[in-house]
């Protein structure tokens, strides 16, 4: 099933994958949702209804751009220039009107540009300007991130714009405030502003960075070697230029008598959305996705259905895309799905697993054995370890996801993917076993 928004507005379409036969009795509902936006420029956000865009016509978007500034940025002394040359580079990918600011943190968050509480608006002049207070960009002090996103936080909620979106910048571990501070940032900048995270190096925590894009919706990753900053920053910031819609939302409604067992996004990347539902309404729940421009993604909807004798069908589960508004109204996306259940006494048809609900589910099997397997082997666990690793190399062959099993083989040596039979490399490079972990979420789509 496919149903499109109004040619006016970027076009979603929803498609629903699930084996919706169950046997006499059976309870548990998959289904694989698959969200695709393509064109347009429909933007739900700050103040009333949507505002609609002319083709053509760029949604109103802010960016802050965060550079840890702290005293490690020094060691090796290239590694602050990369940092400066980076955020020039994204300074020069912003959008003549796109506001933007930059800031450097260390155990304070320091306006760099523009100052004054402001965001600036882009144009050649105010790129420049921009470009020249870089040079004020200088390593001292310690690491605070939560005063860093706090301090964006305000900045890009002073401008009146649809997108709100950060960059983040670290090269060490989040030494000056407790985790629980940078917790309490982060629950409040969530859903204010999406953001993107980078370690630098290999001197940072990998949990910490990735906590903080998973927070807030963004891409987490590593650039070991600082001289691949600059393009890094500049993919980022041409990816954040090209988000149309904001704070779009999966609603799913369920009949009386289900329960939603758990909703999860798995892919692009693996990120576990249960926990984040909003009520709204009589049975209908929230999920956020963050912004959206031309991609697709797609969600595992895992519901809960009463017990039925054969014959029966129901409709388990519906879902659709909206942007709540602040005044309580929504704005629907247009795009619709259907879950069914159907229970009937044919054993194939209700032992059959949809062949999308099979590989993702292995897909965020693998992700989890990834991070376990990583954890033990830190832990001194070697035998844990091998046999986690052994089944994430026996996952990641399975599924082709090529990626993820080339990591993978600079962590342990392969002796038949097959059957997950490794043996933990001896020695392993710090960057190696850094860039595992920080991927580790990173899927492929199912094979057509």
């Amino acid at each position: 099933m496919a149903n499109f928004a109004k040619s006016s507005a970027p076009r979603f379409s929803m498609d629903v994958y699930q084996n919706e036969f169950l046997p006499e009795g059976g309870r548990e509902v998959n289904a694989i949702v698959t969200v695709t936006a393509t064109g347009g420029g429909t933007i739900g956000g700050a103040v009333g209804a949507p505002h609609l865009y002319a083709p053509g016509q760029a949604p109103s978007a802010a960016v802050a751009v965060m550079v840890d500034c702290s005293g490690s940025m020094d060691y090796p002394p290239a590694k602050m220039r990369n940092a400066r040359e980076a955020t020039a580079a994204a300074i020069d990918t912003l959008r003549d009107g796109v506001r933007f600011a930059v800031i450097g943190g260390t155990h304070v968050a320091t306006e760099v540009y523009p100052g004054g509480g402001r965001v600036a608006v882009a144009d050649a002049a105010t790129r420049d300007q921009a470009k020249q207070a870089l040079r004020r960009l200088s390593a001292g002090g310690g690491t605070a991130i939560g005063t860093w996103l706090r301090l964006a936080d305000r900045l890009l909620s002073s401008a009146d714009v649809a997108i709100r979106h950060g960059i983040l910048l670290t090269d060490g571990r989040n030494e000056h405030e407790s985790p629980e501070e940078l917790q309490r940032a982060l629950t409040e900048c969530a859903g204010r502003f999406t953001c993107d995270a980078r370690g630098v190096g290999t001197d940072w925590e990998v949990k910490e960075v990735t906590g903080i894009a998973s927070a807030l919706l963004g891409t987490a990753d590593i650039v070991a070697d600082p001289a691949a900053l600059a393009a890094d920053f500049t993919h980022m910031m041409e990816t954040a230029m090209g988000k149309e819609v904001a704070d779009v939302a999966l609603r799913v409604w369920t009949p009386v008598g289900t329960a939603i067992k758990f909703v999860k996004q798995v892919a692009p990347t693996v990120e576990e959305l249960t926990g984040r539902r909003t009520e709204a309404g009589p049975r209908a729940g929230d999920y956020p996705t963050g912004s959206w421009g031309d991609e697709s993604r797609d969600y595992h909807l895992c519901v809960e259905v009463p017990a039925a004798n054969v014959g029966r069908e129901m409709l388990a589960a519906r879902v659709s895309l909206v942007v709540p508004q602040p005044d309580g109204s929504v704005h629907n996306l247009g795009a619709q799905g259907l879950v069914r259940a159907v229970w009937t006494d044919d054993v194939v048809a209700s032992t059959a697993i949809s062949p999308q609900v099979a590989h993702y589910t292995g897909q965020a099997e693998l992700a989890q054995v990834i991070q376990q397997g990583i954890d033990l082997r830190k832990a001194g666990d070697l035998d844990g370890a091998t046999a986690k690793l052994g089944r994430a190399v026996q996952l990641a062959s399975a599924s082709g996801n090529a990626d993820t099993a080339k990591l993978l083989a600079k962590v342990v040596d392969v002796v038949d993917a097959a059957t997950g039979t490794v043996r933990l490399k001896a020695k392993v490079a710090e960057a190696d076993e850094m860039t595992l972990e920080t991927r580790s979420t990173k899927t492929v789509r199912v094979k057509k």
